[in-house]
């Protein structure tokens, strides 16, 4: 059974959860602690799976105890309601805290964000993994891009849009800004799933103070092991991959999701290099030696794989669940049904046409599909197009430009 620890520094608030909690008593075992103190006394004996805090509290706040729980219980999914709308609080809370939610809140939305935050360590990352993806506040952002974003927010000539195309070239920076603008502190009626949108909503000013806080962008400093081109590659191939998935036809109401979720779909690899880098190493050089492909290489050393890895940090960050669905089988696409040419499917295709864009760029005949592919393909029903969705990614080349 889960272990739901619930904090705020109001008796009466805590009396409100609980009669609110009750109903789920048999499916989870709920706490509730008066204050920070009282909170990190009550994990000395037992972890919790979830931890729901008020932001603001005396002493020590919200954002300062998940600080606590991200250091010392790092596979304990954090929640924050507040109920402020406070850009700097984001920024602060953005570092430590999963999910946002704004008091009031009703039992049918706190219960649905514990449900999918509980699913979500069930289905998608092993307890190991786990712990790792709990210790990440941010992810590291290019050097390059870090450089352009912070002369572009000082820059009083600089337009929220081109702000928006440096974040778009970042896929860190990205997940990281689009967590926080689908937070409770901005209060958005509708999820935003657009980098133009997200730096419109939170303005120059809040993009300004993410830039400058430490905690929030951080540039890539790699392990000795990792040759820098190695992330700057795995940049480089969610550009493409995003610009591919744009040329696709999907439909129009799963277009800006579909494209998301192309940028944002190997943010697992950017999770190992970083966080787990001699198993990062060690499945690079495994997909070389044995050539089966570097997701087979994960599961067998790691017991999953980036695509799982990255979907799992992204739901718990509470990008769009469409997303976060194709993100996670985008190299096992089959593993789930699908309508045509889906959020899934599509993204499935744009990789496969990204990989092999890189591959042979100068190539307008198309290389020969693995039988894998071939299968995958025809099972996603969208084999029979496939030409023609080459043909459409063709302007994407990294060589088309010229």
């Amino acid at each position: 059974m889960k272990r739901i620890l619930f904090v705020d520094d109001e008796s009466k608030v805590l009396d409100g959860l609980r009669r609110m909690m009750y109903a789920e008593r048999n499916r989870w075992q709920t706490e509730f602690a008066l204050g920070g103190e009282a909170a990190l006394l009550a994990c000395e004996a037992q972890p919790f799976d979830v931890v729901v805090s008020d932001m603001r509290m005396p002493g020590m706040d919200g954002a300062t105890l998940l600080g606590h729980f991200q250091a010392r219980y790092p596979s304990t999914a954090r929640i924050i309601l507040s109920g402020y709308s406070e850009a700097s609080l984001a920024v602060r809370a953005g570092h430590v805290a999963h999910r946002f939610l704004a008091k009031p809140c009703t039992a049918a939305d706190l219960c649905s964000m514990i449900e999918r935050v509980c699913t979500l360590q069930d289905v998608l990352c092993t307890p190991e993994i786990r712990n790792v993806i709990g210790t990440i506040g941010e992810l590291p952002s290019l050097s390059i891009t870090y450089q352009s974003l912070t002369r572009a927010v000082n820059d009083p000539n600089s337009s929220i849009n081109a702000v928006a195309q440096i974040l778009a070239q970042d896929i860190a920076m990205a997940a990281k800004v689009l967590q926080l603008v689908n937070s409770a502190f901005f209060g958005l009626a509708q999820r935003v799933t657009t980098l133009q949108s997200a730096a419109v909503h939170l303005g120059m000013q809040t993009i300004k103070n993410l830039a400058l806080a430490s905690e929030t962008f951080r540039v890539f400093v790699p392990d000795k092991r990792i040759p820098p081109s190695v992330v700057e590659s795995i940049q480089q191939h969610a550009q493409l991959t995003a610009a591919i998935a744009a040329t696709l036809p999907v439909a129009r109401e799963i277009r800006d999701v579909t494209i998301l979720s192309a940028l944002l779909h190997d943010i697992g690899r950017l999770v190992l290099a970083s966080k787990m880098p001699a198993e990062f190493v060690a499945s690079e050089a495994k997909d070389i030696r044995d050539g089966h492909g570097i997701v087979e290489a994960e599961e067998k050393l790691l017991g999953t794989s980036h695509a799982e890895v990255g979907a799992y940090l992204l739901g718990l960050w509470g990008i769009p669940d469409l997303a976060v669905e194709a993100i996670a089988h985008h190299h096992r696409p089959t593993r789930i049904p699908h309508s045509g040419l889906d959020a899934s499917a599509a993204l499935y295709v744009a990789d496969l046409l990204a990989h092999e864009l890189t591959a042979h760029p100068n190539d307008a005949t198309g290389a020969e599909l693995s039988e894998f592919s071939r299968n995958c393909l025809q099972t996603l029903g969208v084999f029979p197009q496939y030409e023609e969705l080459r043909s459409l990614a063709l302007q994407c080349r990294p060589n088309a430009a010229g």
